[in-house]
């Protein structure tokens, strides 16, 4: 099973907002997930972000692999 950290798209039609989710690569975008470990909201200027370090760290030692947009996001919060 890859396990992959990514992001879920959530909001309205031209006003996205995402929660960042443990899922397995197999399953849709916004579809089943392991778990959620965190937020992100690219309308607000600057954009918001919420991350639970712990969370990231530890799905991170167990093997997920983060798309690119969620390390980029996990160098900006200082988990990576």
């Amino acid at each position: 099973m890859a396990v992959k950290m990514r992001l879920k798209r959530m909001g309205a039609k031209k006003s996205p907002f995402y929660r960042v989710v443990v899922a397995d690569s197999r399953y849709p975008r916004d579809g089943r997930f392991i778990e959620e470990i965190g937020t992100y909201n690219p309308i607000t200027d600057p954009a918001q972000i919420n991350i639970d370090s712990e969370k990231a760290q530890k799905w991170l030692k167990n093997g997920a692999q983060p798309t690119d947009t969620v390390k980029s996001l996990l160098k900006k919060t200082g988990v990576i």
